[in-house]
């Protein structure tokens, strides 16, 4: 390798070797939910002008995923703006107007966010009863002051006990159930309403967690998520114009649709040299932006780099293309790591991090939309709750598959009527949300009509004109819908689940060069039919990095997590290559 000209740098440091020499980097950044548009986005403003964004699905957004029905946009994922004070997403919507129709019941500042803040949740039961407004509220401050005692074993240090068995469902459920069994003037009929309600809130809590049972959620940790301070926010007119803002930055040849990787074959270097005979690929090809004045074929001003240096990274796509790159910012959910880390790269990954993805969690939370003629709920009420009153005594909650409806935790009203009409939203969570996906449309409106009719005690309840749910459990490009820290994990796991690949304290030993051959797979840079080597000269730094809403270890689980994460990614190569355009290479 050439030895580096640049003063006050060592010829033998692979970050400066090299990277100052030749052209503009490749990034390939896949994945076009919100982490991986903020990172291109990052980078394109920046002056990176090798730029791709691949997206396995046949649109953009990820978990972002507005659906218009008539004059109403609903949300089949994220919903809400969580806080406002310093939220890059509601100074992104707010700067662009998105909140201008937002009513004010739709500013929420309650923990549990509703639709509306407006009217009051109706508590039903099995029974077809309503569970008294001053029962509801002495359950409700109750616990609220347990679910605040959660948050301090990790904010103050607080040893967990072994009763708890390190679980938030576990502890919640033990120390509501003793104090409601402790108070002496309590009538028994209504104690053993409180006990139904521990499970109904354990399921709300559930769904808000993303996990099948907060029986899984850690308490040690649970107190790391960090809530942004200010209201909670809906986009009348949906999510995906956050989305569409983010992309309006990003030149449409950047983004490729319908372009699922198959496997990221890093550290390991191309026999096919990097030189000037790498040329485009017609529309298809968005490896490099054709400036003014540039023809097919052509470099773009100072993309031409050194012929003997090969790629470090390869993106084998499933339509058996590899890309090329020095980088590539990994976007994708803890779902599919988990699924498919094993053969998502080539060498496997260290085992620090194979352990995190196991550690963290991430569930399926769904919703089921349902529109009505009428409606039959009153004009104060913002939700319809279900309570099983034969699950006052229940230490779990997980059900049978037939029975996959009772983990519908309730029904809450879309506000206001005069945009949504009267619709009704349910949430689901966990394996029972997987068992719903499987069902066709009308056998779940079929069952959630007659669960209506059960709890409201109304049999005259119509069934739904319209339904339209969520299925982000089966979804192959998800497999789940966020994550969470689940017992046994921590927020270390996080950080380790986000450091970039190749570890460059211990890269002799956390992993390896491969020298799998890859045949017959059609190379962007039409080099002839040579098996791929290893990289025998200086490992490169920060070929693999990890974004997205799991590898944000104070906002996992949001939307403003996946934004900043993918522009924490951005900020590791501007800061690595900050010289090289200073140079104005």
């Amino acid at each position: 390798m050439q030895s580096c000209e640049s003063s006050g740098d060592s010829a033998d440091d692979p970050l400066s070797c090299g990277l100052r020499r030749r052209g503009q980097p490749r990034v390939v950044v896949i994945g076009a939910g919100l982490a991986g548009l903020a990172a291109a986005k990052a980078l394109l403003e920046q002056g990176f002008t090798n730029v791709t964004v691949l997206e396995a699905s046949s649109r953009i957004g990820g978990r972002v995923q507005s659906v218009k029905l008539g004059h109403a946009t609903f949300e089949l994922g994220a919903t809400w703006i969580h806080g406002s004070h310093g939220n890059p997403i509601y100074h992104l919507a707010e700067a662009n107007g998105l909140l201008e129709e937002t009513t004010d019941g739709e500013r929420s500042v309650g923990r549990i966010s509703l639709y509306s803040k407006n009217g009051v949740a109706c508590y039903l039961t099995n029974h077809g009863r309503r569970i008294p407004k001053d029962v509801v509220e002495e359950f409700s401050d109750l616990y609220n002051e347990v679910y605040n005692l959660t948050q301090e074993f990790f904010r103050h240090g607080k040893p967990v006990n072994a009763e708890s068995q390190n679980s938030v469902g576990v502890f919640t459920r033990e120390e509501v159930r003793n104090r409601i069994r402790d108070d002496p003037d309590e009538p028994e009929a209504t104690k053993r309403l409180k006990l139904a309600m521990i499970q109904q809130y354990l399921k709300v809590e559930s769904c808000e967690s993303s996990s099948h049972s907060m029986d899984e959620v850690s308490l040690s940790a649970f107190g790391e998520w960090t809530e942004i301070p200010g209201a909670h926010h809906i986009i009348p007119s949906g999510f995906m114009r956050v989305v569409e803002l983010l992309a309006e930055g990003i030149p449409a040849h950047v983004i490729q649709l319908g372009k699922p990787v198959r496997c990221v074959h890093w550290n390991q270097a191309s026999a096919c040299p990097r030189g000037p005979e790498i040329e485009p690929r017609g529309e298809g090809d968005h490896n490099h932006d054709a400036g003014e004045g540039s023809q097919g074929g052509e470099e773009p001003p100072g993309e031409r780099q050194d012929e003997d240096e090969q790629w470090p990274v390869l993106v084998e796509c499933e339509d058996c293309e590899v890309i090329p790159a020095d980088h590539v910012i990994v976007t994708v959910s803890l779902g599919v790591l988990k699924r498919q880390h094993a053969s998502f790269f080539q060498p496997g990954l260290p085992t620090e991090k194979v352990v995190a993805i196991h550690r963290l969690g991430i569930g399926t939370t769904d919703k089921i939309f349902l529109e009505f003629e009428e409606p039959f709920w009153g004009p104060e009420c913002n939700s319809l709750q279900f309570v099983w009153e034969d699950e006052a005594e229940s230490r779990t909650l997980t059900y049978p598959p037939e029975l996959w409806y009772r983990k519908i935790c309730g029904f809450d009203v879309l506000y206001p009527p005069e945009r949504y009409g009267h619709v009704l939203s349910g949430w689901i969570c966990g394996e029972e949300a997987l068992v719903m996906e499987k069902c066709d449309d009308e056998a779940v409106a079929e069952i959630c009509t007659e669960m209506l009719r059960q709890f409201t005690g109304n049999p005259n309840i119509p069934k739904p004109r319209r339904i339209l749910r969520s299925a982000w459990g089966s979804n192959p490009y998800f497999r789940g819908s966020y994550s969470y820290t689940q017992v046994g994990s921590s927020g270390a796991d996080v950080e380790k689940l986000a450091k970039p690949l190749p570890y460059t304290e211990s890269s002799k030993t956390a992993q390896g060069s491969s020298s799998k051959q890859l045949p017959g797979l059609l190379l962007s840079s039409k080099c002839p039919e040579q098996s791929l080597e290893p990289n025998r000269g200086s490992i490169k730094p920060m070929q693999v990095l990890f974004s997205g809403e799991a590898t944000h270890r104070k906002y996992y689980s949001t939307t403003h997590g996946a934004l900043l994460s993918g522009q924490r990614e951005a900020a590791r190569l501007i800061e690595m290559y900050q010289d090289l355009f200073q140079q104005g290479t």
